[in-house]
């Protein structure tokens, strides 16, 4: 069951919880301030840049740098309007809650791109500032440091005794159920004493929904347009054909909310690349096409997914969802449905299902 808060984050339904992680750089981090952190994109001549020319909400707020995503050359953009289809609640109460459990631990891909690993601290720093009595690290499984298993060696030196591991990834693809779960394996035999729990992944959820909508927004998309609009929900892609099927699923379900229309599309991995989606959606009729990219942070995965859009002549490029408020309620509402199913099904933290390795 959802929490409340994450309920109240949005009027577009989530797809059932299944689905892709986000591989390579870019698919499981956080934009630094709101958006990503210093990458510049379609159509825009600065980071930061909401059009071509003029600086975007990101570079306006008080964020590290600012996102990958700017629309191509086309409408002014919409500022200080809720995010179109939405009704978002800004502080969600899983963000408030005072909290002196178990020692958060965010577990991001990692990536080459320095802009990643900004991102992801950036999103840490918010979910800290939501939760200040709750310890939050940060781990990566790949490219960048500290790693998993070196980080709660470290912590269980310090004498911490119960963490929740939670995979910074959008879908439930190999990451979330093979890789990670292999390194809290190891981590288990050699630390008995330290209760692990690993907790379920961000998506899908309507706040991220919410997030991706304001988005579009920023990005130019009017209220007025959304029928005549089609867009791309652009992910970074997967082998695993449970993570194919649940971001088609997503795209299913938000074309019910008055789009004109809604394709899939991945960076790699898996068919159809951005550029093909943006021209199956233009031979449909759609008059616009928006290129929506569902992933957390900048990098070469992203970087991909604007290039398709250029390459096919999008109208609109939103910015990758970023360190948005609402991705750090999300953060939190995770970690506190991993403890309550511990506390629920009889089992000490770390110990039952959410600690098992299909978690």
């Amino acid at each position: 069951m959802r929490d409340e808060a994450e309920r109240r984050g949005a009027g577009v339904p989530g797809a059932k919880e299944a689905g892709s992680g986000d591989p390579g750089s870019g698919g499981p981090g956080t934009g630094a301030g709101s958006r990503g952190a210093g990458s510049r994109g379609a159509g825009s001549t600065a980071p930061g840049t909401g059009r071509a020319g003029r600086p975007g909400r990101a570079a306006r707020r008080a964020a590290p740098a600012a996102g990958t995503g700017a629309p191509f050359p086309g409408p002014t953009p919409v500022t200080g309007t809720p995010a179109i289809g939405a009704s978002v609640t800004r502080v969600p109460l899983a963000g408030t809650a005072p909290s002196d459990g178990p020692t958060l631990v965010i577990v991001a891909h990692g990536s080459r791109d320095p802009r990643h690993a900004a991102t992801v601290t950036a999103l840490t720093e918010r979910v800290r500032a939501l939760r200040p009595a709750l310890r939050v690290e940060t781990a990566y499984l790949d490219f960048c440091t500290p790693g998993v298993e070196g980080l709660l060696t470290r912590l269980h030196t310090e004498g911490v005794r119960a963490v929740v591991v939670l995979p910074l990834l959008l879908t439930r693809a190999f990451h979330a159920t093979s890789d990670l779960p292999g390194v809290l394996r190891e981590v288990r035999a050699r630390l008995p004493r330290l209760a692990v729990t690993q907790a379920g992944v961000l998506g899908p959820s309507p706040l991220l929904m919410a997030t991706l909508e304001e988005r579009l927004s920023e990005a130019g998309v009017r209220p007025g347009d959304r029928a005549s609009t089609g867009v791309v929900l652009a992910s970074a892609g997967s082998s695993d054909p449970e993570a194919i099927a649940v971001i088609a699923a997503i795209a299913r379900e938000w074309r019910r909310t008055g789009w004109c229309a809604v394709r899939p599309a991945f960076a790699s991995a898996a068919p159809p690349g951005t550029a093909d989606a943006v021209r199956a959606l233009r031979a449909e009729g759609a008059r616009r096409v928006a290129v929506a990219p569902y992933v957390l942070a900048p990098g070469r995965l992203p970087d991909r997914i604007a290039a398709g859009a250029r390459e096919a002549g999008a109208d609109v490029l939103a910015e990758v969802l970023g360190a948005d408020e609402r991705l750090a309620t999300l953060v939190l509402t995770r970690y506190d449905e991993a403890r309550r199913a511990g506390h629920r099904d009889g089992h000490p933290e770390g110990h039952g299902p959410l600690g098992a390795l299909s978690a």
